[in-house]
């Protein structure tokens, strides 16, 4: 069985990032919540407890039995974590009337400290804390500080078990990373063999066992994530996959043909189905941006549902869910973020009574990247712009008309094409243009126009969950925009968004 740290979630908005600080040394990692988490087994190496946004003084505060890992593999308490072990072990915790949120410099009390070998003597880190740890008991030892707080970081004697107060896993913390490694790799002795290639051999073998001769049936969407996993899937059964493209009418300029050229060019066994009138009659009349979204999704069951039972005997639907959807979609008392159903292809109802394969699911996406590398996808598709499942419906402001589609497939090409000329396709995270339910006067020529606005959009991001506009030049945004105004009848005014999320949201519905 592949080595792994157990992380269990208390609910802090960086369990994640504990997660792929793990990932980034070549380990294995599985983040589970604090009150529903699986029994310790041999390839379990250590356990790391997260912080939380609740007080281990609350009378109904986050709690977990120590005993059933404590003294048995290496524990690493983080914020949260640390003051939890404190205080159930016999210390005391109060609220701090030094309070620490941002940057604070540790100093290490004990330079032997495997946990805190390699850090300078004043290493930067991260405190995001209301809570202090005031006494400890007396088999702690304390290994860091900070000019106010006193207990910084402790080992209990005479067993790996540690406490920080401060966030290793974010940035801030400038060596966090050689301390995550001093605990993974040295004191829990994993092998930081959890690779791309590990994963590929071992994904495959596993899935060639667990579908056998079966069918499977999947959509593809273009997308990264449904991409490497019907690569996946195909690598392991063949032509035993069935995948599903289709052209709801909203998708980008070209791209039905483009996409479903390079999945029939790597070997995939897929079918392209036009039902772009079907979606546009679903969508008539609809400006609701919820509404709208619930019509794709019901008119891209019923056209998956369709043409799934064309195919005799499919026994399997596969999915491209990779980890975050995963660790949003578990409920527990306060953990991480925001939670949400996950889902790839719009929710499919109970009736197709298909067993589900999501060879990603334990993956990030960065992860799925590397993957899609190994596998020798086209760079082209892996380095794609994640893009909205309902499409170009969600960034047509109003009503839906195909009218209104053409318009903003030119203007979209227009812009996501100047990105690629100008070689800032990838210093942006997403972009797209929405077109504006509003009209502007203009100037052409010697005429009053009296046409449609379009909204230009780009971000840089990591994850999603927070965005910055993309500080793109004025050259390239003032050639863009002329392109757009001389190119595109029925557009005569191009503005740019400078909206970061939050507050803003990087789609405009």
């Amino acid at each position: 069985m592949t080595e792994q740290i157990l992380i269990l979630d208390f609910g802090s908005q960086y369990t994640q990032l504990i997660a792929r600080r793990v990932r980034e040394l070549n380990v294995y990692c599985e983040i589970h919540p604090y009150n529903n988490f699986p029994e310790l087994t041999p390839n379990i190496k250590g356990v790391i407890l997260s912080g939380s946004p609740c007080s281990v003084r609350d009378e109904d505060a986050p709690y977990v039995d120590l005993e059933k890992f404590r003294k048995i593999v290496p524990v690493l308490g983080v914020c949260y974590g640390a003051q939890l072990m404190a205080q159930l072990l016999g210390g005391e915790v109060k609220a701090s009337q030094h309070r620490e949120y941002g940057r604070a410099r540790l100093e290490i009390d004990d330079e032997d400290s495997s946990l805190l070998a390699g850090l300078s003597a004043t290493s930067q880190v991260w405190m995001s804390h209301g809570d202090t740890i005031v006494t400890i008991p007396d088999n702690f030892n304390i290994i860091a500080s900070t000019e106010s707080v006193k207990v910084a970081a402790y080992k209990i004697a005479d067993e790996l078990t540690y406490g920080i107060q401060f966030h290793p896993e974010v940035t801030h913390s400038t060596e966090g990373k050689q301390l995550m490694y001093n605990f993974v790799a040295k004191i829990c002795g994993c092998k930081q063999d959890w690779t791309s290639e590990s994963f590929v051999e071992q994904t495959i073998a596993s899935l060639r066992t667990k579908l056998g001769n079966d069918r499977v049936v999947m959509a593809l969407s273009g997308g990264v994530d449904s991409t490497v996993a019907a690569t996946l899937v195909h690598q392991a059964i063949g032509a035993n996959l069935f995948c599903i493209f289709v052209d709801n009418g909203l998708l980008r300029k070209d791209e039905y043909q483009q996409v479903l050229d390079s999945y029939l060019h790597m070997g995939l066994n897929i079918k392209g189905v036009d039902a772009k009138d079907l979606f546009y009659g679903a969508l008539e009349g609809l400006t609701d941006p919820e509404a709208k979204r619930k019509a794709i999704g019901k008119a891209f069951i019923d056209v998956f549902d369709q043409e799934s039972h064309l195919i005799e005997d499919v026994k399997w639907l596969g999915q491209g869910t990779i980890y975050p959807d995963v660790i949003e979609s578990v409920s527990v008392k306060g953990p991480s973020a925001t939670i949400k159903s996950h889902h790839n292809v719009g929710g499919l109802p109970d009736f197709m009574k298909l067993k589900v394969v999501e060879p990603l699911n334990t993956l990030f996406k960065d992860e799925v990247r590397a993957v899609g590398k190994t596998l020798g996808i086209d760079p082209t598709i892996l380095g794609r712009h994640p893009f909205p499942g309902p499409g170009l419906a969600i960034r047509i402001l109003g009503d839906i008309t195909p009218e209104k589609v053409a318009i903003l497939q030119e203007v979209d090409a227009i812009f996501i094409g100047g990105l690629r000329k100008w070689n800032l396709y990838h210093e942006v995270w997403q972009a797209g243009v929405m077109l504006l339910p509003v009209k502007s006067v203009g100037v052409m020529g010697d005429e009053r126009t009296y046409e449609s606005v379009v909204a230009l959009r780009a971000v840089t991001s990591i994850d999603g969950m927070t965005a910055d506009w993309a500080h793109l030049p004025y050259d390239f945004l003032a050639e863009v925009s002329n392109d757009i105004i001389n190119r595109v009848k029925g557009v005569n005014r191009v503005v740019y968004d400078i909206s970061s999320k939050p507050p803003a949201t990087i789609e405009w519905e």
